[in-house]
């Protein structure tokens, strides 16, 4: 278990997992050098906003924003969103990333974090026939009146049931 996994489980027996996820996110020494800032979070989890601020910290050669501060605000929240999302009895990490330029950033940009109750219901559908599968989402990062897309971040997330997880690896360890 990691050091954040157990803040989380203590912090879940004080404070609501939507604020949780949002503080703990927003104070999180590894997420904050990202500068990117979770701003909007529903009650549910299953909408995410993020803001990245042009600034100092993450202003590149062209004066536009680095495009790693731009992909490592985005790149754990659909994960971990997940991770809360469909509970304790799954294993659930990142496969795959890349992230595609379309504009220089050169404002504030905003990213936003979808699941819906019929994706996350599919989802453990498909789990209870096949063991494990791997989902595919995509985030725009984008101006603040949504008219333009600065770049597109695919995440492949490989989910799994937790106890057919803990045979695969205990056979693998077999071989």
């Amino acid at each position: 278990m990691s050091v954040y996994q157990k803040m989380a489980s203590v912090g879940q027996k004080i404070f609501s997992k939507h604020i949780l996820f949002k503080y703990g996110f927003n104070y999180s020494p590894m997420y904050k050098r990202s500068t990117g800032k979770i701003i909007e979070i529903t009650k549910d989890l299953l909408h995410i906003k993020v803001k990245i601020p042009i600034s100092w910290k993450n202003r590149n050669y062209v004066n536009s924003i680095f495009g790693g501060s731009l992909f490592s605000a985005v790149d754990p929240i659909p994960m971990i969103q997940l991770l809360y999302l469909i509970g304790d009895d799954y294993v659930v990490w990142d496969k795959a990333a890349d992230i595609r330029f379309k504009k220089p950033a050169k404002e504030n940009v905003y990213a936003v974090f979808n699941y819906t109750e019929e994706e996350l219901q599919d989802i453990k559908n498909r789990i209870a026939t096949e063991n494990e599968i791997e989902i595919k989402k995509t985030t725009e990062i984008k101006s603040a009146d949504g008219a333009t897309t600065f770049c597109l971040v695919h995440k492949t997330i490989y989910v799994a049931n937790k106890e057919f997880y803990k045979q695969k690896m205990k056979n693998r360890k077999r071989q």
